[in-house]
């Protein structure tokens, strides 16, 4: 990761060297830094050493695609991660997103749309405070929660089930934090998309139900029994302490 007083990295992965070029020369214009890769492997390679802040990659790219640079990244990073595709590639997007991606963008995007992606999602994590501009206070710390067999440490953005961690997107910890802030109470898939995406963000329900689908697995691999997020069929999701 890079250094919390510098400007936050962009890792650029597409084969196609013009696209991120291109895309480089913007996002050091908005005060990024940017790592480029039209190697998937070596990318992988490197991101799983050193990962950035948040990595932007294309789906389709030889030998190594984009869904399956980020099932191996998933092993060893919750790096955020966004991904291009081309506007057929639905069953990708459900994919990727179900992987843990955070976002996805359809090809040919607006450079200025992908910026207000990125930027969101690095506020989310706290990661942009270096390049924004401010007054340099920060923020109170926020309280750990605690439901049940849940905890979660929102300034650390560790999650524990049973006491055994759970590593989860910085899209799906935000999803969950919603669900578990008030127990019982059902979150409809709007209200979830609102805590999830902002800033001229877009998304349908789809994308919704496949963070549901990662979170439930990422937790039955910790506890095969979990049950703790109930579907409401045709009204939303809630969390359950029980």
């Amino acid at each position: 990761m890079t250094d919390t007083n510098a400007a936050p990295t962009i890792a650029l992965i597409d084969d196609d060297r013009n696209i991120i070029t291109s895309l480089a020369i913007a996002l050091q214009g908005e005060g990024f830094v940017t790592r480029l890769y039209t190697d998937p492997e070596a990318a992988l390679k490197a991101l799983a050493d050193n990962p950035a802040d948040i990595a932007v990659c294309d789906i389709k790219m030889p030998r190594l695609d984009g869904i399956e640079l980020l099932r191996r990244l998933r092993e060893k990073s919750a790096m955020p991660f966004i991904f291009l595709t081309s506007k057929t590639d639905e069953l990708d997007e459900a994919l990727g997103l179900a992987m843990g991606a955070d976002d996805y963008i359809s090809k040919p995007f607006s450079q200025r749309l992908l910026i207000a992606r990125i930027r969101a999602i690095l506020r989310r994590t706290d990661m942009s405070r270096a390049a924004a501009a401010g007054d340099g206070v920060a923020p109170p710390p926020a309280e750990p929660m605690v439901r049940g067999r849940l905890a979660m440490d929102p300034d650390r953005h560790l999650v524990t089930w049973n006491d055994r961690s759970v590593t989860l997107t910085v899209t799906e910890f935000l999803i969950l934090e919603a669900l578990a802030a008030r127990p019982g109470v059902v979150k409809t898939r709007n209200q979830l998309m609102d805590v999830a995406y902002q800033d001229d963000v877009y998304v349908d329900d789809r994308t919704i139900d496949s963070h549901i689908k990662r979170l439930r697995r990422k937790f039955r691999e910790a506890d095969p029994d979990f049950n703790a997020i109930d579907t409401l069929y045709g009204a939303g999701y809630r969390f359950s302490e029980g």
